[in-house]
């Protein structure tokens, strides 16, 4: 039985189905989790989530920033951006059963001793509080009160965490922190403009560059940072967003080995 990770999918199906291929991925025995953004930008969105969808309980996901983006644009708390590629998805005949599937999936999971998010896991926090504060907001979203959670959502502020938030500016830092992070301050403030850069005048700094709060080291498994390009962030970090929506390859990370498969265009 192998456990397999996947990077940012975002609709290229395709590729997907030819690593699974090459890797004789067996639903029966085997994994497949996903980084999040399953969705947008690609040509196969409404495909790609049927086929997480079938896999049923061989299948597990975190929500990245385009797969929570789809699901408040179902909500008609936001109009597709230009750039959207959702639309088959909102018009599909199993739309609802598509997106109650979609908004039951957690921000944070721990498998193996791996720590699995989309963007990443912030060094302010210890990863017992990351997990707590994740699974408060999935409780939100999977709550009645996810129509409020999602017309709320939206913005960069606060820029930074504090235990004193409340109500949806604490439900909206925890998810920028978690799906939409790529740089940050000592203090954990946030800088969520800039997507394409590996470095930032100071005082902002990549978020896993910093010393994280425990003794043990933690291992981190995240996507989200495209122009990464895969690259080693350093010890117990595994970068899986290589970009194939933009001309790079899609990773898959094997678990039990440590070991990295590609699908090139």
């Amino acid at each position: 039985m192998s456990t397999y990770v996947v990077g940012d999918i975002q609709g290229c199906l395709a590729p997907l189905l030819a690593l699974l291929e090459n890797l004789d991925f067996d639903p029966s025995k085997d994994k497949l989790i996903s980084v999040g953004d399953l969705v947008n930008r690609g040509p196969q969105s409404l495909q790609t989530l049927r086929f997480c969808m079938d896999l049923g309980n061989a299948f597990q996901m975190v929500l990245g920033n385009h797969d929570l983006h789809l699901l408040a644009v179902a909500e008609g708390v936001r109009k597709p951006n230009r750039k959207d590629t959702l639309q088959d998805i909102l018009e599909a005949p199993d739309a609802a059963e598509i997106l109650a599937w979609l908004r039951r999936h957690p921000l944070l999971l721990e498998i193996q001793g791996y720590h699995i998010v989309h963007a990443g896991i912030p060094h302010i926090w210890t990863i017992d509080k990351a997990h707590q504060l994740a699974a408060e907001v999935s409780a939100v979203i999977q709550s009645e009160q996810h129509s409020l959670y999602f017309n709320h959502m939206y913005g960069n502020s606060p820029e930074t965490w504090s235990d004193d938030l409340q109500g949806p500016e604490r439900w909206r830092v925890i998810t920028n922190y978690l799906t939409r992070m790529r740089f940050c301050t000592q203090q954990g403030q946030l800088e969520l403009s800039t997507k394409d850069r590996l470095q930032m005048p100071q005082p902002f700094n990549p978020w896993f560059s910093y010393q994280r709060k425990e003794q043990t080291p933690i291992n981190i498994v995240f996507g989200h940072w495209a122009a990464l390009q895969g690259k080693n962030c350093g010890n117990n970090l595994f970068a899986l967003d290589t970009g194939y929506v933009w001309g790079g390859s899609l990773r898959i990370m094997e678990l039990e080995t440590k070991k990295f498969f590609h699908q090139y265009p």
